[in-house]
């Protein structure tokens, strides 16, 4: 079955980045659907480490665990980074579709979803004392990711390694735009939506 292929081919990805990356957009090795199986796996993930994690690893109280929020989280750092990438790499020269940057930054989270599930079991098994290899894995899940982020970036859309790093730098600041316009948009129609309630109980009474 393709759709199994494509999931399975995420383990070639993240060992062979340059050819895989190249494959997932070039080969069509990889796919949309295939993506976003991964981002969503990472956001259930997410929640279940939460809620599972042996308490002495834990920081997270099970009363304040909130899926909706878990979701909402994962959600909008992968969508914000996909498109603020693609508005800057559109004026960057950058070769990279939408859609091409969406398979790729879903394939990159495949190291968080391989490392971070066993270090939930490995929480109940070790002591404070051998903490530290519960630590490590966690710092090699998100230094991982991050590495095939950028290799995903600088395949995508052909750039050289200077170029990638500040592709990257750019996008982090674009997501921050984006979340401030946005904030800034809501905030307009609120106060919108309260003037007009205003006005119209004016009117009634």
């Amino acid at each position: 079955m393709r759709y199994v292929k494509e999931l399975k081919y995420g383990l070639h990805v993240i060992f062979h980045p340059f050819d895989g990356f190249w494959d997932l957009k070039r080969e069509k090795r990889g796919s949309l659907a295939a993506a976003l199986t991964f981002v969503i796996i990472t956001i259930m993930l997410t929640t279940f480490e939460k809620q599972t994690t042996g308490f002495l690893f834990n920081t997270i109280r099970l009363k304040d665990v909130n899926v909706v929020v878990d979701i909402l989280t994962v959600t909008m750092i992968y969508v914000l980074w996909c498109v603020a990438n693609w508005c800057l790499t559109s004026l960057m020269d950058g070769e990279g579709k939408m859609k091409d940057i969406f398979i790729a930054m879903g394939y990159a989270l495949i190291p968080m979803i391989l490392i971070r599930l066993p270090m939930v079991a490995l929480s109940l098994a070790i002591t404070a004392e051998e903490g530290t290899f519960y630590y490590v894995l966690s710092y090699v899940s998100y230094i991982w990711t991050g590495i095939l982020v950028f290799f995903g970036t600088m395949v995508t859309h052909q750039y050289t390694f200077k170029k990638t790093a500040l592709t990257c730098i750019l996008t982090v600041v674009g997501m921050g735009i984006i979340m401030f316009i946005g904030l800034l948009f809501f905030n307009v129609i609120q106060q919108m939506i309260t003037f007009v309630t205003t006005i119209y109980k004016e009117i009634r009474f």
